[in-house]
């Protein structure tokens, strides 16, 4: 088929993809500016910060990844123009989520105490421990979040997150100065007040969400006068069919990373440093192909409920395309900075942290490289994924991901990071290895089921 009619659908994807792009992006800013304010007081410091979100990252993963199930149920309804529908996965999908929230903040409440098994530096896991606490908790909010943007995204209406994440943020650096500096009335609490940050904007931004949803008369319909007795077993259950699955797709390939951020420590502070910023970095491209995932997944969604097949597989494959093109700009851009992105997350005027820094940096400097070269592989899978979902296909596509992240990609980051002379390095090129996997055998399981749906039409 003529590329030309896959450059067509270019425009739409933007549209629908660049808030949710944004939104994502706001999302990982957060991290990114909590690790650069927190890296300014001493990579120590850094690692633990690091060591305790690699705790919520998995928990955001699962709840992130189970609110994805109510984008392609919404999107299908959305395009029969069934409210009624559309109402009962909404209701049913918050109530979910925010019971999702709860349950992920007790299991990491009460997990804390592994972290003194994991092999970490005593120094680094002393500090991570009152950091988790306030971090898990901002996940409730999060979560119940999640079920409100997930609607919206459904409904191709994804602006709505992205000024929800710049309040957010801006919230996050006003409160993460005042805290970690002790500015005007409030205490200097350090490393803490990047925590407490982190949860007063998360509050703000499901508040605003839900305020800003309700004023608009298309949600109206779906938000007023929500009653418990809405709640039904039967849409509960459609909903966990799909959120289950997704979630653990998210779940294996978070966790993939956050095995990479614990091989590091048990490698040193400084390579658990360096691969907290080459993660950092690798975070916030990889929400431009997050955000184009979701925009594959609300029109494969769409063309799914409007039974035309052959323009699904062409939205897919444009959404697809696009993100190999965006990524492949990225990758330059880590190949020619990787020695000088390090240089944003430390104190580079620190006399006594010298010697450490210039470790540090060199270290993330090579997994910067490596993070050059996943980056294709990582957005053709998330992409792929996506569209995957939209099609309400996710039991298989669960079991690939497991095998490619953690039967392949994470037994060679642990041979070749810990077993051999390549260090943090070799860890990295396991999560290359497992991203590849994942990329070619997803993308062929979409192009037989694109292929079944439109021979059977």
């Amino acid at each position: 088929m003529n590329l030309s009619v896959y450059y067509k659908e270019f425009g739409y994807n933007i549209r629908l993809a660049y808030p949710i792009i944004l939104a994502m992006l706001g999302h990982t800013v957060v991290g990114v500016i909590d690790n650069i304010m927190v890296g300014k007081i001493g990579a120590t410091e850094l690692a633990a910060a690091s060591l305790a979100n690699s705790f919520v990252f998995i928990a955001i993963s699962l709840g992130v990844g189970f609110s994805t199930a109510l984008t392609p149920l919404v999107a299908h309804s959305d395009a029969e123009k069934d409210t009624a529908e559309g109402r009962k996965i909404f209701v049913n999908g918050l109530v979910l989520c925010t019971t999702l929230g709860v349950i992920l903040f007790s299991i990491i409440f009460f997990a804390k105490p592994l972290l003194m098994h994991m092999g970490q530096p005593e120094d680094v896991t002393l500090l991570a421990k009152p950091f988790l606490d306030i971090v898990a908790l901002s996940l409730i909010p999060l979560v119940m979040y999640q079920a409100y943007k997930q609607f919206a995204d459904g409904k191709s209406q994804t602006k709505n997150s992205m000024y929800a994440t710049i309040i957010a943020n801006v919230t996050n650096i006003v409160f993460n100065y005042l805290l970690i500096y002790g500015v005007w009335i409030f205490p200097e609490m350090g490393m803490l007040g990047a925590a407490y940050g982190t949860l007063i904007s998360r509050i703000v931004m499901i508040i605003y969400m839900h305020y800003a949803l309700r004023r608009q008369e298309m949600f109206k319909p779906f938000l007023l006068n929500i009653s418990f007795s809405e709640v039904k077993k039967e849409m509960l259950s459609k909903i966990t069919k799909i959120g289950v699955p997704s979630g653990m797709m998210s779940f294996f390939e978070v966790a993939l990373f956050v095995g990479a951020v614990w091989l590091s420590g048990m490698i040193g502070t400084e390579a658990q440093a360096a691969n907290q910023i080459a993660l950092s970095m690798s975070s916030m491209t990889f929400m431009f192909a997050s955000g184009l995932s979701v925009a594959a997944m609300i029109r494969v969604g769409n063309q799914r409920g409007l039974k035309d097949y052959v323009k699904l597989r062409v939205v897919a494959r444009s959404i697809i395309l696009m993100a190999i093109l965006i990524y492949t700009g990225f990758a330059i851009l880590f190949v020619l900075f990787h020695n000088y992105i390090p240089m944003l997350f430390l104190d580079n005027n620190s006399i006594e942290s010298a010697v450490m820094n210039q470790e540090v940096i060199k270290l993330a400097g090579q997994l910067l490289l490596v993070a050059a070269v996943f980056q294709i592989s990582d957005c053709i899978q998330v992409v792929t994924l996506g569209a995957l979902r939209g099609l309400q296909d996710v039991n298989m596509p669960m079991i690939i991901t497991f095998i490619s992240y953690w039967i392949i990609g994470f037994p060679v980051s642990i041979y070749l990071g810990l077993y051999t002379n390549v260090g943090a390095a070799g860890i990295w090129i396991g999560l290359l290895a497992g991203l590849t996997t994942a990329a070619v055998c997803l993308y062929w399981r979409f192009h037989v089921l694109s292929n079944r749906l439109i021979n059977n039409n």
